[in-house]
C-alpha cells in the first residue's frame, strides 16, 4: 500500500495529506486535521456519527475512501459555526437541549444541515425520514426533532 499526496478542501480550507487511497476519510479529518466533530461510532456507516457534508451531501466519512474527496468540498461540525456564533442549526439543538451523551449530535446535526439545504421546511414525517439511520441510544429523539423544526423555523423561539 501506498501513500500518495491528496489535496482537500475542509471548512474552506486546503489541506496536502498524506496517505493511503483507501483510509477512511474520518481518520484523516480526526487524526491528521484534528477535527473531533465526526466521530467513530460503527466503522460500517450505519450509525451516523461520522456524518460530515461533502458537496452538501450527508456522508459517512468512515467508509469514504480519502482518495476519492480530492477536489470536493467537505463540511464538518467545526466548519459550521462557532462557539461564539453557532449555525442556525446548532443553536437550534443547544436550545431544544437536544442532547444528552452527545455522542450522536455530529450527525443528527450534519444530516439536518443536509436536509434543510435541500428541503427548508420538512415536515415532522420527512425529517424522521431524514434522521432515520442516525442512532441514539440515550433517548434524545423527541428533543432532536424540536431541534430539526426550530432550525427550519417552524417551531417559534419562546413559549412552546
Amino acid at each position: 500500500m501506498t501513500q500518495t499526496p491528496i489535496r482537500l478542501t475542509v471548512n474552506g480550507k486546503i489541506h496536502d495529506v498524506t496517505a493511503e487511497r483507501q483510509t477512511p476519510l474520518l481518520y484523516v479529518l480526526r487524526n491528521d486535521l484534528g477535527l473531533n466533530g465526526p466521530k467513530y461510532g460503527c466503522g460500517l456507516g450505519e450509525c451516523g456519527t461520522c456524518t460530515v457534508l461533502i458537496d452538501g451531501m450527508a456522508a459517512r466519512s468512515c467508509v469514504i475512501p480519502v482518495g476519492g474527496c480530492a477536489g470536493r468540498e467537505i463540511v464538518t461540525l467545526e466548519g459550521l459555526g462557532t462557539s461564539g456564533k453557532p449555525d442556525v442549526v446548532q443553536q437550534a439543538f443547544i436550545d431544544e437541549q437536544a442532547a444528552q451523551c452527545g455522542y450522536c449530535l455530529n450527525g443528527m446535526i450534519m444530516t439536518t444541515k443536509a436536509l434543510l439545504a435541500i428541503n427548508p421546511q420538512p415536515s415532522e414525517q420527512e425529517a424522521l425520514a431524514a434522521l432515520r439511520y442516525n442512532l441514539c441510544r440515550c433517548g434524545t429523539h423527541v428533543e432532536i426533532l424540536r431541534a430539526v423544526m426550530r432550525a427550519s423555523g417552524q417551531l417559534a423561539e419562546a413559549g412552546d
